[in-house]
């Protein structure tokens, strides 16, 4: 089966704070109710409940898990909701009830304990599991029910369902490993970039797709300028103050000055903090493969564009293509979500395809972007995602901004090599599988373990 993921799918633009506890618990909870709808069985629906499993559980609160499934049973997408919408929709759930209307059409009364949370009990078909179900006028036996499982970067999959086929009958030039993916360059005289254009193409037609990376693009700029110009304190217990805006202003005093140092790099940071800023606030963001990832792509994006000469929208283009080409390396042979891999499956991930990414728009071979990319995903084998209070905050934002640093780093250093190296990619990324199958659940985003319970929260 191909590895091949569209990235009009690996880059969805959504909401805050988290594209595994927000974004797919959205989806899921509207998918639950359109199945009802198509069924037929909506307008006999008198409550609905929610279970939370495993890590959806465990940092749910601090993820906005509630609010996004009560906003997804009324019918919002990720994609093109208000996102003050979905704030609140569960805390704000009165003692005695409060209208909700299934499918936007339907109402029905919900309360607060009508969604629980169950950290303890793990389901075996993934860490972050939530189980749906919709009762009529017998209190024994519900109309329906039915398990999802949030899996990373938004994806979900009902429990029951048969594995996605990726399309993979409809794309020309398919491969399942990086090795086989170097062959077809080799084969086709082309890079990381063709390879998933003709892909892309072939499922989307030309216009579809260049107007679908335009558009992921643009939010992605959009959330960057949104962050750079937003002052305040981030919502939680933490009191996290947004630090994008002071740094935006002190960067755009020392340009002014010609003779103060390259700020390129601390550009590259404020990019990076702005966007998990906005995605911490629960704002609108692009899955880059995850929310908790979200900063780095249009971080180094943006530092192509402003610091690379000749650099343009047809180079921004090449550079999603190619990133998706290695997220979809990735997503099949190991995991983008924190809660199956620790923080290496999203920032790790998230690095290699900006590192590979950029090396590509830079002039780089094949073997040069793929030795990018296993240089930036090597180095952060291991590392843990524990969040403090549950909150994609601490150390979140800021692990974007180093790790943005990382990947421009790794790009730079694959382009002064002839892509000859000990560690292919494919090794690396079967390293970070095994690496997450060994992490301690307490490390793999459930704030049970590491600076989430060494931090004073307050």
């Amino acid at each position: 089966m191909t590895a091949f993921v569209s990235a009009l799918d690996l880059f969805s633009i959504g909401i805050g704070p988290s594209s595994s506890h927000t974004v797919g618990p959205m989806r899921a909870a509207r998918t639950f109710v359109e199945g009802l709808a198509a069924d037929g069985r909506l307008e006999g629906v008198r409550r609905v409940t929610c279970s939370l499993y495993g890590s959806l559980g465990a940092t749910g609160l601090g993820h906005g898990t509630p609010d996004a499934v009560v906003a997804g049973l009324a019918g919002l997408t990720p994609h093109d909701c208000d996102p003050d919408e979905v704030r609140g929709a569960w805390a704000g759930l009165g003692t005695d009830g409060t209208e909700v209307r299934l499918a936007g059409t339907h109402p029905i009364t919900m309360t607060r304990p009508d969604v629980t949370l169950e950290p303890r009990t793990r389901l075996p078909g993934h860490p972050n599991a939530m189980t749906l179900q919709a009762w009529g006028d017998d209190d024994a036996l519900p109309i329906a029910e039915e398990t999802y499982y949030s899996v990373g970067g938004g994806f979900i999959r009902r429990e029951g369902d048969a594995p996605e086929q990726a399309e993979g009958l409809r794309h020309p030039l398919p491969y399942s490993s990086a090795a086989e993916l170097l062959d077809l360059c080799d084969r086709l005289g082309v890079n990381f970039c063709d390879v998933a254009w003709r892909n892309e193409v072939a499922v989307h037609g030309e216009e579809g797709i260049v107007a679908g990376l335009d558009a992921i693009w643009w939010a992605m700029a959009e959330c960057v300028a949104n962050g750079l110009h937003t002052e305040g304190t981030l919502p939680g217990i933490l009191g996290v103050k947004r630090r994008a805006p002071e740094v935006r202003r002190r960067l755009e005093e020392y340009d002014r000055d010609e003779h103060v140092r390259d700020t390129s790099t601390e550009w590259l940071h404020s990019f990076a903090l702005a966007v998990n800023e906005e995605n911490a606030s629960g704002g609108r963001v692009v899955t880059a493969p995850t929310n908790g990832a979200a900063g780095i792509i249009p971080a180094v994006g943006h530092y192509y564009l402003r610091f690379v000469p000749g650099a343009d929208q047809e180079g921004i283009r090449r550079f999603l293509l190619t990133a998706a080409a290695i997220a979809s390396l990735v997503k099949k042979n190991a995991s983008i979500s924190g809660a199956e891999g620790g923080c290496q499956a999203e920032v790790g991930s998230a690095c290699a395809m900006a590192a590979g990414a950029l090396c590509g728009v830079l002039g780089g071979t094949p073997r040069q972007i793929e030795n990018a990319a296993e240089i930036a995903m090597e180095h952060h084998l291991g590392l843990t995602c524990d969040p403090v209070a549950g909150l994609v905050q601490v150390p979140c934002i800021e692990r974007n901004a180093i790790a943005a640093s990382t990947a421009v780093s790794a790009a730079r250093l694959a382009l002064h090599g002839d892509g000859t190296h000990i560690v292919s990619l494919d090794t690396v990324i079967e390293t970070m599988r095994q690496t997450g199958l060994d992490m301690m659940t307490k490390y793999k985003e459930t704030s049970e373990g590491g600076l989430a319970v060494n931090v004073i929260e307050c």
